[in-house]
This record gives C-alpha cells, sequence and structure tokens, in this order.
C-alpha cells in the first residue's frame, strides 16, 4: 500500500517537474490517472524550493533580485510547464474565433503576439506582487509562496472532477489524466493535502486567500466551457498560473485593509 502511494508521488514528479527519480518506476495510465491526488504536493516541492531559493538569496543580494532569483528557480524546477500553457491559451483564446479555430491555433507550439504579451505581464505582476509582500515581510513572501504554490495546483486539479476534457486524448500529453475520473475521497484527500500549511500557520488571511483564489478557477472554467466545452493540459496550466497570481494579490490586500 504504502509503495504504491510512493509510486503514485514519484510519478506525479516526473510529470511535472524536472526532478530527476534515481530509481526505476513502473508506468501505466492507471497509475498515472491515481497520481491525481497527489498534484498538491508538488506545490511543496516548488513552493518549497521557490521559497527557500528566496530566504537565502535575500541574505546575498536585494529583495527584488531574490525574488527574480526564485521565479528562475522555480521555472526551471517545472521546466516552465505552466507558463507555457498560459501562453498558448493567451494566444488561441486571443487570436481564434470558434472551437474549431482556438484548438487549433492552441496546438500550434509556436508563439504568437498574445503569448508573448499575455507572459511577460504575468510574470511582472508576480513580481511586483511578490515585491509588495517582501516590503510587508520577509517571513510574509516565505508563506505565501509555500501556500499559493499548493493551492493554485488544488485549484487547476478540480477541473478534472468538474469538467469534460475536449483535446483528442490520442495525442494529449494529459491522456491518462482525461481517460477516467477519480472517487471523490481522492478530492478530499488531496484538499486534505492542501490545508494542512493553513492549519499549521493558523492565519485566517491565507484561508480567505484560498478561496478568493478558487474564485478565479470558477470564472476561467466558465471560460473554458463556454468557448471550447470543457478544459485542456492548457487550461489547467493558465489555471494554476492566474490562481498563484491572485492568491498572492489576494494576501496582499487582506494583508493591508483587514
Amino acid at each position: 500500500m504504502i509503495r504504491r502511494q510512493l509510486i503514485y508521488i514519484a510519478t506525479a514528479i516526473m510529470f511535472f517537474t524536472r526532478i530527476p527519480i534515481p530509481f526505476k518506476i513502473p508506468y501505466s495510465e492507471e497509475i498515472m490517472n491515481k497520481s491525481q491526488r497527489y498534484f498538491p504536493f508538488i506545490g511543496y516541492i516548488v513552493g518549497g524550493v521557490a521559497a527557500a531559493s528566496f530566504f537565502l538569496f535575500q541574505f546575498l543580494f536585494s529583495i527584488d533580485i531574490a525574488i527574480v532569483l526564485s521565479m528562475c528557480i522555480s521555472v526551471l524546477l517545472t521546466g516552465a510547464f505552466h507558463e507555457d500553457g498560459f501562453t498558448d491559451v493567451c494566444d488561441s483564446f486571443g487570436g481564434g474565433y470558434g472551437k474549431e479555430k482556438i484548438m487549433t491555433i492552441m496546438k500550434d507550439s509556436r508563439i504568437g503576439a498574445y503569448g508573448v504579451i499575455g507572459i511577460v505581464l504575468l510574470l511582472l505582476l508576480k513580481f511586483l506582487a511578490l515585491h509588495e509582500l517582501g516590503s510587508a515581510s520577509i517571513s510574509l513572501v516565505v508563506i505565501t509562496l509555500i501556500n499559493a504554490h499548493i493551492t493554485s495546483r488544488f485549484h487547476a486539479s478540480t477541473m478534472i472532477y468538474t469538467h469534460q476534457y475536449v483535446r483528442d486524448t490520442d495525442q494529449s500529453k494529459s491522456k491518462p489524466l482525461a481517460n477516467k475520473r477519480l472517487p471523490y475521497q481522492s478530492l478530499l484527500f488531496s484538499l486534505t493535502i492542501t490545508l494542512v500549511p493553513f492549519f499549521l500557520y493558523n492565519n485566517w488571511i491565507f484561508i480567505l486567500s484560498f478561496f478568493i483564489s478558487y474564485l478565479g478557477k470558477l470564472y476561467l472554467a466558465y471560460y473554458f466551457k463556454k468557448h471550447i466545452g470543457g478544459y485542456t493540459g492548457d487550461c489547467l496550466g493558465t489555471i494554476q498560473q492566474v490562481c498563484e497570481v491572485l492568491f498572492y494579490l489576494s494576501t496582499i490586500l487582506l494583508w493591508k485593509f483587514m
């Protein structure tokens, strides 16, 4: 039982990060499918490394440089997996009209003006949000980084349970995720993993930010369903990126005004 769970965790790590697994693990669509429950755990890894990097670099450089270096490390750690999805969604929904055209552009590996502008603005917003948090407290940046990465990945994973996958699964990297939905007990398990840090910090600001950032998922889910009838892997990456930024912004507002 424990060995199977470790295989699911290792599979999630291999799929969503560039971290090498030093031992061979079995692979099947069933294993990939069941690794869904550990998506928030990837947030612990990426968010933890990003937060630790920022904390160490701020002793050597200015806060601004420490933030940029932390962002670079998180991108390297994931191979810009979610950022790539975000740029594809910007290009396809910005330049396409109708489901067929949107899906065609989304499959194009080239990046267009909408994608470039979108990712530049997104990364700039991340930097400015973390800078404002850093001006209030170094520890606030560390805690918020970890929670934002965990929360945003949980929000993205809920799409698998609530909406239909629309791309041709035979050609998709997310094919195993689309073939079979796990029971809702797995979603509850993911939620439990996600909320553990919130109870440890015992700070209502982060709990409210969790719910506020979920509004981003709800809107994007509505938008994607309206235009293409469901979600794709790129849509999941977009939800993760947007919800991460919304978590930062929510924390800033709550910290300043409440």
